[in-house]
């Protein structure tokens, strides 16, 4: 079934292609050809140095071969959300009808049962939908090998900057879309969101052949929260905030935070060194845990939780 499949999608293979593919044995092939023409399928070999393997024109066959697991992962891996961001809504619902009436009933079934049983809602909480007028077009151009211009809105001076872009794919981080391009020499990436204009060029992307959108993306998001928290900040909390950073925090300030945390001091306190991307970010997030942590270091952090305290002791005096 899987040597079917794959002459249904790609055409024309040889026998070590389908060898390669299927992780078997050139000799393993041979048979399996010989197996599907007994069975009436019409595969038959072509000759000469562009030969191989193929199916009779316009042969198809109904995907009796899934399996009950394989049908229901290829319902839950439909997400009408970003296919319709994408342009592609209609041609998600029109491809799922498609795979309904190709299954067998009892599969089908099954396929049902997932759609009303799994949903993916892949924004954070407290999250509004980021417009991205310029995605279908965007993807098209990734699509079709096709190089962009574009205005995009940065958070340094100056904050409208125009860029000529090679697209090499987009990707979809908790709810927001990106843009991974090769700017020049270097591959980049760009919020979606903040493309203000987008012209899609005549000119064709020398795309890389050994490039792999998946490896390249979490090599990013490795190097962004490697270098996103330059700074630290030493503090004595309690037990419950330190448990409570959990909820309040970025995973990665929390981990290094429960991770370096000492064993309670004589009041129950302990201490730990929580890592900030600045004085005001760290200011901004140690804030949550209101009384409950002491900065202790840097000095300029402390003065500022110090002035933030008796400006809130100012608005509120003691009760009576």
């Amino acid at each position: 079934m899987s040597l079917l499949l794959l002459l249904q999608t790609r055409g024309r293979m040889t026998a070590q292609e389908l060898s390669g593919a299927l992780e078997v044995s050139v000799r393993t092939v041979y048979r399996d050809v010989e197996s599907l023409g007994a069975a009436g399928v019409p595969v038959y070999a072509e000759r000469g140095p562009a030969g191989g393997y193929r199916l009779l024109d316009g042969y198809r066959t109904r995907l009796t071969g899934l399996t009950a697991g394989e049908a229901e992962a290829l319902f839950l891996a439909g997400v009408p959300g970003p296919a319709a961001d994408l342009g592609l809504g209609s041609v998600l619902a029109a491809a799922e009808l498609k795979l309904r009436a190709a299954l067998p009933p009892d599969l089908a079934e099954r396929g049902e049962r997932i759609r009303h049983r799994f949903h993916l809602d892949a924004p954070s909480w407290f999250r509004e939908p980021e417009p991205t007028p310029h995605l279908a077009a965007l993807a098209r151009a990734v699509w079709e090998d096709r190089r962009v211009q574009l205005r995009y809105r940065r958070w340094k001076t100056p904050r409208e900057v125009t860029r000529t872009l090679s697209p090499l794919g987009v990707v979809l981080k908790a709810g927001r879309w990106y843009l991974v391009a090769a700017a020049g020499a270097q591959v980049r990436t760009y919020r979606v969101g903040a493309i203000l204009d987008l012209t899609v060029l005549d000119e064709p992307v020398d795309r890389p052949a050994d490039f792999d959108l998946a490896r390249c993306w979490q090599e990013h998001a490795d190097r962004y929260e490697r270098g996103v928290y330059r700074d630290e900040a030493r503090v004595r909390v309690t037990p419950a905030a330190l448990e409570l950073m959990t909820y309040v925090f970025p995973p990665a300030m929390s981990r290094a935070a429960r991770a370096a945390a000492s064993e309670p001091d004589a009041d129950g306190w302990v201490r730990t060194t929580v890592p900030v991307e600045s004085v005001k970010h760290g200011h901004i997030e140690l804030l949550k845990l209101g009384a409950e942590v002491e900065v202790l270091a840097p000095a300029e952090l402390r003065d500022r939780f110090a002035a933030t305290a008796h400006a809130l002791a100012a608005l509120y005096p003691p009760p009576a």
